[in-house]
């Protein structure tokens, strides 16, 4: 076993490591292409918001028919209705004007009206880069992760105040998300990659740990969420030994513009991520996972299946059973020794935070 200083410099190097290849990522041409792109769509109010969302409740991208054309080579379809919004007009005020205004200002909005815009899937052309470009879905499957999986979510279940539960999402795009208000993480069942599960897990515990409705952090932006989160997941992910930076640097870059961003992020992810890095090599030692117990139910489960064996199909139920036997007894004296994991009940916030 590792010392205690040793494990430290571990997980002190696994944030390390995480910062440099995301700020790597960020130097990049493509991501800077991306951000150029995003910062020719104007942000709007509030009010021009709730505008576009009431005519057209799917727009994501907007921008005027002449925009569509100068700034991004694509043509509005034709046929398709306008998008309306408000733009201010603005005025040159004479000195009576700033007089009466109470102002020394050159200009100022003296009324609006109603211009006409058209949302990205009204158009055709070039495509637009988007935060798919740099998130690839590939993670690959390795042995144990299912067990880990399981006790991870049984420990989290038993031994804290946060619910998980899995339900099958109408949006297969959602992996799973926090919601403070009841203080659960929800699973999408539909997903069957099980590395995506675990790595989404992680995820959703660090919004729970960091985002609940007590939390220190939960004024912080959404974007500031999410690179948060996506940190702790990806580091617990790297110290079980799975790169996932092919999908969460990615997704963290795409949200954390800003370096200074994304180097705060993780200098606040720091406490989660030693808590459940310590949680995770508790369990794979204490469940047997470094004797490779799940890899021999694994290939008994394989030889059983291939012979139509009674044996061995009693031999998969006997390590089925020893398994299940070994996580509870585990997890219940872990979370005797932890007590500082469980987490104060929330009351009332309707943020969702999905992943």
């Amino acid at each position: 076993m590792p010392s205690k200083e040793e494990a430290e410099l571990w997980k002190k190097q696994l944030v390390e490591n995480a910062e440099k290849k995301i700020i790597e990522l960020t130097d990049s041409d493509q991501f800077k292409n991306y951000l150029t792109t995003l910062s020719k769509f104007h942000s709007y109010s509030i009010n021009n918001i709730n505008l576009i969302y009431s005519q057209n409740p799917d727009a994501t991208h907007v921008a005027g028919f002449k925009q569509w054309g100068t700034d991004f080579n694509r043509k509005v379809n034709k046929g398709e209705k306008a998008i309306r919004i408000a733009a201010p007009i603005i005025k040159k005020l004479s000195e009576e004007e700033k007089i009466k205004l109470k102002t020394t200002d050159e200009r100022a909005i003296v009324g609006y009206r109603y211009i006409p815009v058209f949302d990205v899937s009204q158009t055709s052309g070039d495509p637009l880069p988007s935060a798919r470009d740099f998130v690839k879905e590939n993670l690959s499957e390795v042995e144990n992760v299912d067990v880990l999986y399981k006790s991870l979510k049984n420990y989290i279940n038993q031994n804290t105040d946060i619910k998980v539960s899995e339900e099958v999402l109408s949006d297969f795009e959602v992996k799973g998300f926090f919601r403070p208000s009841t203080n659960q993480i929800i699973m999408n069942e539909s997903v069957d990659n099980i590395t995506f599960k675990l790595k989404t897990l992680y995820h959703e515990f660090a919004h729970s740990q960091l985002h609940g409705l007590n939390s220190e952090f939960i004024d912080r932006p959404t974007g500031y969420k999410e690179t948060q989160a996506e940190a702790v997941a990806y580091i617990a992910m790297q110290n079980v030994g799975i790169d996932t930076s092919e999908y969460s640097l990615g997704y963290v870059a795409t949200w954390a513009k800003d370096k200074t961003v994304i180097q705060e992020a993780l200098s606040e992810i720091h406490k989660v991520s030693n808590k459940t890095i310590d949680m995770t090599n508790h369990l794979i030692q204490e469940l047997g996972l470094d004797q490779n117990l799940a890899t021999k139910y694994k290939s008994l489960q394989k030889e059983a299946t291939k012979n139509n064996s009674p044996e061995l199909n009693k031999k998969i139920k006997d390590t089925r059973e020893k398994i299940s036997q070994n996580t509870q007894k585990e997890l219940n004296d872990f979370a005797k020794e932890n007590p500082t994991l469980k987490k104060p009940k929330i009351e009332n916030d309707e943020q969702e935070l999905s992943r």
